[in-house]
């Protein structure tokens, strides 16, 4: 039963990340709502915020590049601040193309302080639920184009095409200057994003060589912070 509960934490921890509706549950791609083109070196970081006005941030950037059954693959990495350590934490995806839109087929994570761990893909189909594990790559096969808009965010001043999603899900303002999505502001039921940083440096910063994840020695892990 401990198990279970660390696997769904952890599933919730590495994949989920708070951005609200901005990503799902499960070893898939964020639903970023922009238009994928990643370049290595490249990403972002922006300014999130919650239903409850709470603020947190987050870097998404293009790490590496590796072929996945003949086609152009890419590492994209996700940072954020652990709230339990204070430090931060990484994950990052081997992302794909396929015919239903990018898919996450392999997943590497680091908290702080710790070895990197190599999640089980299979083993985030959890108590018989598929997960979800494609993302659309582009925001215009879901959301209607309202126009292009200049929009000032932390980041600076830009030129955006603005789209609204057909389901009324939310919006999204997307600009061809911004890795790997492109996006630059969203707004959703109850939540947003808007870029604070353009990241033309990014770096891979998950050390050392991954181990296979060990939900035991997590639990063994986090007991012993507990109790420190």
């Amino acid at each position: 039963m401990k198990t279970k509960r660390v696997l769904t934490l952890l599933a919730v921890l590495a994949i989920a990340l708070p951005l609200s509706a901005q990503m799902g549950m499960g070893p898939r791609m964020p639903d970023m709502s922009g238009i994928w083109h990643p370049v290595v070196g490249t990403g972002a970081a922006y300014e999130m915020t919650g239903r409850d006005g709470t603020k947190s941030q987050m870097e998404i950037t293009i790490v590496g590049k590796e072929s996945v059954n003949g086609k152009d693959g890419y590492w994209m990495e996700m940072a954020m601040a652990n709230p339990r350590s204070g430090g931060q934490m990484y994950v990052k995806n081997l992302i794909a193309p396929t015919d239903n839109g990018m898919t996450s087929v392999r997943m590497v994570m680091q908290q702080p302080g710790q070895d990197p761990m190599e999640m089980d893909m299979s083993m985030m189909n959890m108590g018989g639920r598929k997960m979800p594990q494609s993302a659309p790559s582009d925001i215009r096969d879901k959301a209607e184009h309202v126009g292009t808009e200049t929009i000032t965010v932390p980041a600076g001043t830009f030129s955006c095409e603005h789209y609204r999603m057909k389901d009324g899900s939310g919006e999204a303002w997307i600009s061809e200057k911004v890795a790997p999505w492109g996006l630059v502001k969203s707004q959703g039921k109850d939540s947003s994003m808007v870029l604070a940083k353009a990241i033309t440096d990014a770096k891979d910063h998950i050390t050392g060589t991954p181990k296979k994840f060990d939900p035991m020695q997590m639990m063994r892990d986090r007991a012993g912070q507990q109790g420190q």
